[in-house]
């Protein structure tokens, strides 16, 4: 055999190997099955509907995976006043989640992008656990997040849901980035980087439910966090989410035709 048969044949097992490893290689995993979770928690009347995501259910939250934009189209969780710790915890690398069916981006695709990697469900609100502070490093619950807004105002948001829920005892939070076509993207798998994100934050009180959304852009801020608040209606209009489809039609009307922070200290 000559060597220019031999290169052949290495050329074409090397191109085999990563055609198996892209389609078949299953990543390493954060997640197990030691019985712990707060995700079933979450009130399923307050998930919004989905268009053809996938929904990933993870232990400590869950999401609904936009393959097109390479990121969540929203991430669900619970956060109850005895999550909030300040347990120290030694902050893991960045993998791919692997329950999402079609992988979740690679973490690199951020690398050298001018975004930072911006959590959604916060690892700041999942200390009290090892487990559920790992898996927020999943990939898909990552965003393209510009450095000085997720430092500021996206920080401040996140810092005030806490706030609330220390004050509240429990809240639950509907996040994510608006994705819609034409963005800019990075990275080789296209990442989608959102002009503005959203949080929707639900609690309840007695028989009622109380809501606030704020829908923010996706760069440095120095105005006041309650100029952000919008209507869940106006939300639904600019994200394509039906956030609360579940309730009866006047529950909802109630809750989304308006912005009502009366329930709510600032």
């Amino acid at each position: 055999m000559n060597k220019k048969t031999t290169y052949s044949i290495i050329i074409a097992l090397l191109i085999i190997l990563f055609w198996a490893i892209e389609n078949f290689y299953t990543p390493a995993t954060y997640s197990n099955n030691s019985g712990e979770s707060s995700v079933s928690e979450f009130n399923p009347d307050y998930l919004p509907n989905t268009r053809g995501e996938q929904i990933v259910t993870h232990n400590y939250y869950m999401l609904a995976y936009s393959e097109p934009h390479e990121q969540a189209k929203w991430v669900a969780y619970v956060l109850k006043k005895t999550h909030l710790t300040y347990d120290d915890r030694e902050r893991p690398y960045f993998i791919e989640d692997p329950k999402v069916k079609s992988k979740s981006a690679d973490w690199r695709n951020y690398k050298n992008s001018g975004y930072d990697r911006g959590h959604l469900c916060p690892a700041g609100d999942r200390r009290f656990s090892e487990q559920a502070y790992n898996e927020t490093f999943y990939t898909s619950n990552i965003s393209p997040q510009n450095r000085k807004f997720n430092a500021g105002i996206w920080n401040e948001l996140e810092q005030k849901v806490r706030y609330w829920t220390k004050r509240y005892g429990q809240v639950y939070v509907i996040t994510g980035g608006v994705l819609e076509k034409g963005l800019p993207e990075i990275g080789s798998e296209d990442v989608d980087v959102p002009k503005a994100f959203y949080k929707v934050i639900l609690k309840e009180n007695n028989d009622n439910i109380e809501a606030l959304a704020f829908l923010i852009p996706n760069k440095d801020s120095n105005k006041n966090l309650q100029s952000f608040l919008v209507s869940i209606d106006e939300l639904e209009r600019v994200t394509g989410i039906d956030f609360l489809a579940k309730l009866s039609d006047k529950v909802e009307h109630d809750i989304e035709s308006k912005v009502d922070k009366s329930g709510w200290k600032f």
